[in-house]
């Protein structure tokens, strides 16, 4: 048996939510929500990461990469 919890919001938030969710459940949609921002959030911090290395940097990264999978085996 699912257990359930009651989250307060103003009713403005509410409404806005309510639209924006349509005809999905509400665990299904928060859910949904969580993990878009959670996706976006590892974009964002990815694109800052790319701005900060030079492309020698990524060159390196790349070229280390292929080479640990050259080399990597299971003993």
């Amino acid at each position: 048996m699912t257990k359930y919890a009651t989250i307060s919001v103003p009713v403005d938030v509410k409404k806005v939510l309510e639209k924006a969710k349509g005809d999905a459940e509400w665990g299904e949609f928060i859910l949904r929500l969580y993990t878009e921002a959670q996706r976006l959030k590892g974009r964002r911090a990815f694109e800052e990461l790319i701005k900060t290395l030079s492309e020698d940097d990524l060159e390196a990264i790349v070229e280390s990469s292929r080479e640990f999978r050259e080399r990597f085996t299971f003993r």
